[in-house]
């Protein structure tokens, strides 16, 4: 008989639900995998080639240099590392819904902030800080004699990038990855339970102070204009924040440290066991009336004969 007083399972671990978990949620990976075919388009397309005529050209004379944050560097600083984390958390905790969905929402916290901010980029089309030397890798201007547009002679995927300032990628890459993580870090440690613990605080910012970091070097770089950045790195939160909040609780709720599907899980199974329970308890009240039903029925005959066998007797005296 099952112990009604034992607690739902509270661990569910990859091998006893990760297949389930997995196919449960079938529909949003090929979602990611939209949205990375998507992400591949918008990258090889050609970005509006914004008007850059021979009076503006002074304020994008800056200095074309390489980059201080690569951009190989970028899925390891806003993807893999939160993933090594949540690695972390799961085997501590040995709960696949939290490993999951924590990877599932930051891959789509990355990947929509990509199809965003490259459809804005080539939407846009504005010109980097560094777009004089992109057009022009001599230093010779030309420029039309009509309309004085710039005539470029530099190299086409150089020039095609230099189209490509607002938003920051960096940033809102950043922002999307390392805001994920903040949030994730923020439910599993309950900084907001009220208690004054400013410990707590320091190891949220933590991660959006990197993002903020590699969203400065840009403009160090002279990548892209500081309203470029700002722009990302709005975006790229606000995305990991709608992102987070679509798998976990807010971390100030009291159950903001598991996600909702596990707290799903658990009432699920609470009310499995208690219709279980119920039925257990139901058939045993029914077999122990029945039982007493018999034991009636069994004193009752015992009685009658006793009463027929003294009636016998009395009877057999008499004559």
């Amino acid at each position: 008989m099952q112990d009604c007083s034992a607690p739902a399972c509270a661990h569910p671990t990859i091998r006893s639900h990760g297949v389930g978990v997995l196919r449960s949620h079938a529909y949003d990976w090929l979602a990611l995998l939209l949205l990375a075919a998507v992400e591949g388009i918008l990258n090889a397309i050609e970005p509006f080639h914004r008007f850059v005529g021979a009076g503006m050209v002074a304020d994008l004379r800056y200095p074309l240099k390489s980059n201080t944050v690569p951009f190989w560097a970028m899925p390891f600083i806003a993807v893999i590392g939160p993933m090594i984390i949540f690695t972390a958390g799961y085997v501590q905790r040995r709960n696949v819904y939290d490993l999951h969905h924590a990877i599932l929402g930051i891959l789509f916290s990355v990947l929509i902030t990509g199809v965003l901010t490259d459809a804005i980029k080539d939407a846009v089309g504005r010109p980097r800080p560094d777009f004089f030397w992109r057009c022009f890798p001599d230093g010779i201007a030309v420029y039309d004699k009509v309309t004085t547009g710039v005539i470029c002679n530099g190299i086409a995927i150089v020039i095609k990038e230099g189209y490509k300032s607002f938003p920051s990628g960096h940033a809102s890459w950043s922002f999307a990855g390392l805001g994920f993580l903040s949030w994730y870090l923020a439910g599993k440690i309950a900084v907001f339970d009220r208690r004054g613990h400013v410990g707590k605080l320091c190891v949220v910012v933590l991660p959006l102070l990197v993002a903020a970091m590699v969203a400065v070097s840009r403009v160090d770089d002279y990548w892209h204009h500081w309203q470029d950045v700002c722009a990302g790195g709005v975006l790229g939160m606000a995305v990991a924040s709608v992102c987070y909040l679509q798998f976990f609780p807010p971390p100030s709720d009291e159950k903001g440290f598991w996600p909702h599907a596990h707290l799903r899980y658990i009432r699920e199974r609470e009310d499995a066991d208690r219709t279980v329970c119920a039925t257990e308890m139901s058939n045993t009240e029914s077999t122990t009336a029945i039982v007493v039903r018999q034991d009636q029925t069994t004193a009752n005959m015992s009685r009658r004969l006793d009463a027929m066998e003294s009636g016998a007797l009395d009877v057999s005296s008499n004559v």
